[in-house]
């Protein structure tokens, strides 16, 4: 609760008695869920001795209300901007500016909601006798529930601009009182660690128990030189040496049924750690293997059709895998599976029409579930100019739904990721039925669909990889082959890592990097140092080839520090359980996957 701050309008307005008519309203705010027909004040300036709101910022259940009384007009005006969601429990940064008729409003760096009202703001708002409130309107009713960390008027000019973009969006700061950014800020949805008087152990081994009787005691594990601290639930970090790379070991030779095209990894809450593994054969079809004893061991196998992907996914606590079917048969369908809790299996859930699926990507976008499949060409006719297909889940039906279909050429793969408040989707587009170069494209989420943000030259794109370090987003493309009508294939060439320039907003080529019929780039992190792995499958004449992890070193980009050998490479993933850090490939040529085990120090 906001204490009741209050002070008088002329320590603001020393020079003019006059509210100005084009101003900005800067607020940075955090609410707990308010009730239906609950209203509570942000801000106000209130008439003494009358109690008559002259102005006031006022948010109810996903709704902003600006206040105004205009002199000579009965009645108070309000001007509402609907299905603005600010009692989430998390940080928002609200920009409210006001020229003439019009108001815009920005929330997080969005979009901007633009209102326009029947009367201008009143230039001649008097302030002469009046009260500022900060967090009520002066009365019990109303009040403020929420933290409130920044509030600033900005006269003649809308404030947006001095905000936005930003890196922290929610966050955005124009003018935080010092007090403030002393403070700890914690993030969302954790609970802050408090210092207690507590009793030190010291271990080598496993972390010892962690619960109520615990709660407040330290625990220093010598072996990783590192201090925690027992919530009650968990043990919380403290302080912790970082980690580096050493080399990378071999861990565990993984023979699946047949060639393996794609691994996911997941997790399924208090069962485990599990890996899914496309095979080619129809029969027995895929694996799902699950974490046991430090190695991945056959947990169910699952009947499929030249399977090339899988995709992990969970919609309202249910589990979910969706495989991608290759084959081309009459129908084509893929399949989804959903996590039988009971019978601790993978159950047939729902079919959908794919032409020679190679990929699935799932998202969520304003708590809306969707899936997009990648559709590589049509079977009858062997076109592989044809649609890929945006699914959307209906809550009504349980089921996924057509939401849109976008036009692809021999698609391969997605990516969805977000920068700020935008929502992003890329498509690796590989061959026109005619060449392998042939721009790939990157989405953007806007009024309710994808719409074209930026085609990008590839060449066989066969992967997006999307990451972060630090304020920078890149998306790192692997081009797979050159094939035209002249000439032989290429297979030794670049790939390349495209970095987002916030000024022109677009995609610009940071690094190429030379790769060998590259077909999967997975990014991964090693305390602080940040690493892309890339899988070389072929050359013209082997498969046996070496697949390289590159180490980012800033200015000089990814320089590369360990080769590893593989055979057919086709999928990395990353890992990380109690027994440590690991990278596992799958082959499309051989039954044989492998574990690799990241030794750190």
């Amino acid at each position: 609760m906001v204490t009741s701050l209050s002070f008088p309008a002329s320590q603001i307005f020393t020079n003019c008695d006059y509210f100005p008519a084009e101003f900005s309203l800067v607020a940075t705010v955090k609410m707990p869920r308010l009730r239906q027909k609950t209203n509570e004040y942000i801000f106000s300036v209130v008439q003494e001795g009358t109690d008559t709101l002259l102005l006031g910022l006022r948010v109810s259940q996903n709704r902003l209300h600006l206040l105004t009384t205009p002199p000579g007009v009965e009645g108070r005006k309000r001007l509402s901007f609907k299905d603005v969601e600010l009692d989430d429990n998390l940080w928002h940064t609200l920009v409210l500016a006001v020229t003439g008729p019009y108001a815009t409003l920005t929330v997080n760096c969005g979009p901007p909601l633009e209102l326009k009202q029947v009367q201008s703001f009143p230039r001649t708002l008097s302030t002469r006798g009046t009260r500022f409130f900060i967090g009520s309107r002066g009365r019990w009713r109303g009040r403020f529930s929420g933290l409130l960390r920044q509030l600033v008027l900005l006269p003649g000019s809308d404030a947006t601009p001095r905000l936005c973009p930003s890196s922290k969006p929610r966050l955005a700061e124009l003018s935080v009182p010092w007090v403030l950014k002393t403070m700890p800020l914690q993030p969302d949805h954790q609970e802050p660690v408090y210092p207690y008087e507590a009793e030190a152990r010291v271990t080598l081994g496993s972390p010892p128990p962690c619960s109520s009787p615990e709660q407040g005691q330290l625990w220093f594990n010598a072996q990783k030189k590192s201090l925690f601290i027992c919530d009650g639930l968990t043990w919380r970090t403290l302080l912790q040496s970082q980690e580096r790379l050493d080399y990378v070991e071999d861990y565990q030779d993984l023979y699946t049924r047949s060639e393996t095209f794609d691994m996911e990894i997941f997790s399924i809450p208090s069962e485990g750690l599990f890996m899914a593994a496309a095979n080619r054969d129809s029969r027995p079809g895929s694996g799902i293997y699950r974490w046991r004893d430090g190695s991945f061991q056959l947990h169910q196998n699952i009947s499929t059709q030249e399977a090339r992907a899988w995709k992990h996914f969970t919609v309202q606590d249910q589990v979910f895998l969706v495989v991608a079917n290759f084959r081309e048969a009459e129908p084509e369908l893929s399949v989804i599976y959903r996590w039988h809790h009971r019978r601790r299996r993978f159950l047939r859930y729902q079919t959908l029409e794919t032409h020679a699926a190679l990929d699935w990507e799932a998202f969520q976008i304003h708590n809306q579930s969707f899936l997009v499949v990648a559709n590589h060409r049509r079977a009858r006719d062997s076109n592989h100019n044809i649609h890929s297909v945006v699914y959307r889940w209906n809550q009504d039906t349980k089921l996924f739904e057509v939401n849109q279909t976008l036009s692809t050429s021999g698609a391969y793969d997605w990516e969805f990721f977000t920068v700020g408040p935008y929502h992003f989707l890329a498509v690796a587009n590989t061959f026109d039925g005619q060449t392998t170069t042939v721009s790939s494209t990157v989405y953007i989420w806007l009024d309710g669909c994808f719409q074209t943000f930026q085609s990008i030259p590839t060449v066989g794109a066969t992967d997006w990889e999307m990451f972060q370090i630090k304020d920078r987003f890149f998306l790192a493309v692997a081009n797979s082959q050159r094939i035209s009508g002249r000439g032989p294939s290429l297979y030794s060439i670049n790939s390349t890592v495209y970095e987002l320039n916030t000024l022109t907003q677009t995609f610009i080529r940071f690094q190429d990097i030379l790769t060998h019929s590259a077909v999967d780039w997975e990014f991964f992190t090693v305390g602080e140092e940040k690493f892309l792995v890339v899988a070389n499958s072929h050359d013209g004449s082997s498969y046996s080839l070496n697949s390289v992890i590159y180490r980012w070193q800033g200015y000089e980009g990814f320089v590369p520090v360990h080769s590893l050998p593989t055979f057919g490479c086709r999928d990395w993933e990353h890992f990380s359980t109690d027994e440590g850090s690991f990278l596992i490939y799958s082959s499309a040529t051989s039954r044989l996957s492998k574990v690799f085990r990241l030794k750190t120090y």
